[in-house]
């Protein structure tokens, strides 16, 4: 704790470039590998259980709380729907025992979610840290492992925002591409990247691409407790703007794979510009 606290004095809120952000945890593994945590067994390999915890629940709500506790602010991955279960139960368990406060814990990806879960996020103030380009990647043998009937509130971008849930998007880089258009275009679509047709996987949790964009910026900058400062287009924030050689909002989804950066200004200045 008292490394915690010098690192905390050295990168202040307050400084714009670099800061001290949340203490990551994590408490499953993945899709890909059958190390997510589940409520019953892989449908494609029965043998090996319900998903490898990084340690007991009591021991993993031990530590949650005791972090709270001394105000730190906390990130978990969680990809399973026993996963996202465990560290909603610590974070309502850490609030129950410290108190209620502004303290923006997170779950890292979020993935496969159950009905009942969605408003938990809402109601303990937990934002769902999410990666769009994931869907890409796992909706070729999420079904298989899983069944689609445990996938209707996977990557559930659209409920978990009607639900009132703070969202903030990101790349999982180098895990999935940095280019946050492929995050973007997955967003509208749920499709591939390699032309695929039809309505997309699991439709429903399809959001506009004003909304992804919100999520990229404004979300992540909530996260950060940065909202006061970047995250929109406005007098007195950080002057952090990217331009595009197209209006994104306005050219079909498959454009948006196409689209050039021509200016990237930081901070007001012009840092990059396409050489024509």
């Amino acid at each position: 704790l008292l490394e915690y606290a010098e690192l905390q004095k050295a990168y202040p809120l307050e400084d714009d470039w670099i800061r001290f952000g949340p203490v990551k945890g994590h408490i499953d593994g993945t899709l890909g590998s059958g190390t997510m945590m589940v409520f019953e067994p892989f449908k494609d390999q029965p043998d090996i259980g319900l998903g490898l915890e990084q340690m007991p629940y009591d021991a993993f709500i031990e530590r949650v709380v005791a972090a709270d506790k001394v105000g730190m602010q906390l990130t978990i991955h969680a990809i399973g729907p026993r996963g996202n279960d465990w560290v909603l139960d610590a974070y309502e368990k850490a609030r129950e025992a410290n108190g209620e406060r502004d303290s923006r814990h997170a779950i890292e990806h979020a993935q496969i979610l159950r009905k009942e879960d969605i408003d938990r996020f809402t109601a303990l103030g937990v934002i769902a840290s999410m990666q769009p380009l994931h869907v890409v990647t796992d909706k070729r043998f999420a079904e298989k492992r899983i069944g689609m009937e445990n996938l209707q509130y996977a990557y559930a971008w659209n409920t978990l925002d009607d639900a009132g849930a703070h969202i903030a998007f990101g790349s999982d880089y180098p895990v999935e591409p940095l280019n946050p258009l492929f995050g973007l275009y997955a967003s509208v679509t749920r499709k591939d990247l390699q032309g695929e047709t039809g309505s997309g996987w699991v439709p429903k949790e399809k959001i506009s691409l004003e909304k992804a964009i919100e999520f990229y910026t404004l979300g992540s900058s909530y996260l950060e407790f940065m909202e006061d400062r970047k995250g929109k287009l406005k007098k007195g924030y950080l002057a952090d703007i990217v331009l595009f050689d197209r209006n994104l909002l306005a050219v079909p989804p498959a454009e948006l794979l196409d689209a050039k950066v021509t200016y990237t200004i930081v901070g007001g200045k012009i840092v990059y510009e396409l050489d024509n």
